[in-house]
């Protein structure tokens, strides 16, 4: 197997949920810097570093959350919800710029939807994936959008992936259970998410130190269906 992929043995999915930053989005440099941007702006000091050590993987929300809390800021009145408005701002700019789903991405993405049910469940707010998944002429494929105001509790809790589950369920009109459905994800938290939900993750490096990716059902360089694993999963002969 190759160097840059490692894939135990999967049963054929049923259907297939993605987590966005990280994921469809190759964004998460992007994020990185505009959260240091914005905090650096209120006098708060979050380095690339600190973001991918301990942030990464987080809902929009609770990464604020967390920060303010962490440097003592919590009780500051309005300035989560100003950041996270800001962030969003910023993020929607840069992608008019420079778009982050990937050609081999983007062409992965539709392979898997023209084979299985697909969906996102993700910590990001829904205008940004609504504008990017635009962008990059994936909108009509997914039905199932669970975003970060859809959920009372982000990653690493489940409650993303059984709510996707639910709807995905609802529109397919046939059983589904957790464990037919595969997710691709790119943090720890969401991995933590996706197994707690009781479904098969497949993680792409580059946000997470593989040591941190226990349980893991395998690690790929990209979401990208010239990987042989990849393709090899929804193989349908």
């Amino acid at each position: 197997m190759a160097a840059d992929c490692t894939l135990a043995p999967l049963m054929a999915p049923s259907a297939v949920i993605f987590d966005f930053n990280g994921t469809i989005s190759d964004d998460e440099g992007l994020l990185a810097e505009l959260f240091e941007r914005i905090f650096a702006e209120v006098g708060i000091d979050v380095p690339a570093a600190l973001y991918f050590e301990e942030f990464a993987g987080y809902s929009d929300e609770e990464i604020c959350e967390r920060v303010l809390e962490r440097f003592g800021r919590s009780g500051d009145p309005g300035l989560a919800e100003h950041l996270i408005a800001e962030r969003t701002r910023l993020y929607l700019g840069a992608q008019r710029d420079h778009p982050t789903v990937r050609p081999a991405a983007a062409a992965c993405v539709r392979e898997i939807a023209s084979r299985v049910p697909v969906a996102i469940a993700s910590g990001a707010a829904r205008a940004e994936i609504e504008a990017v998944l635009a962008a990059a002429g994936l909108r009509e494929l997914f039905g199932v959008l669970v975003c970060m105001e859809d959920v009372e509790h982000g990653k690493p809790d489940p409650e993303g992936y059984l709510r996707a589950l639910e709807l995905l369920r609802e529109r397919a009109g046939v059983p589904l259970d957790a464990s037919d459905v595969l997710v691709f994800e790119d943090s720890e938290q969401g991995l933590r998410s996706a197994l707690a939900a009781g479904m098969p993750c497949v993680v792409i490096s580059g946000t997470a130190a593989p040591d941190r990716l226990g349980g893991a059902a395998g690690i790929v360089s990209a979401l990208d269906w010239s990987i042989p694993e990849i393709r090899a999963m929804f193989d349908e002969d």
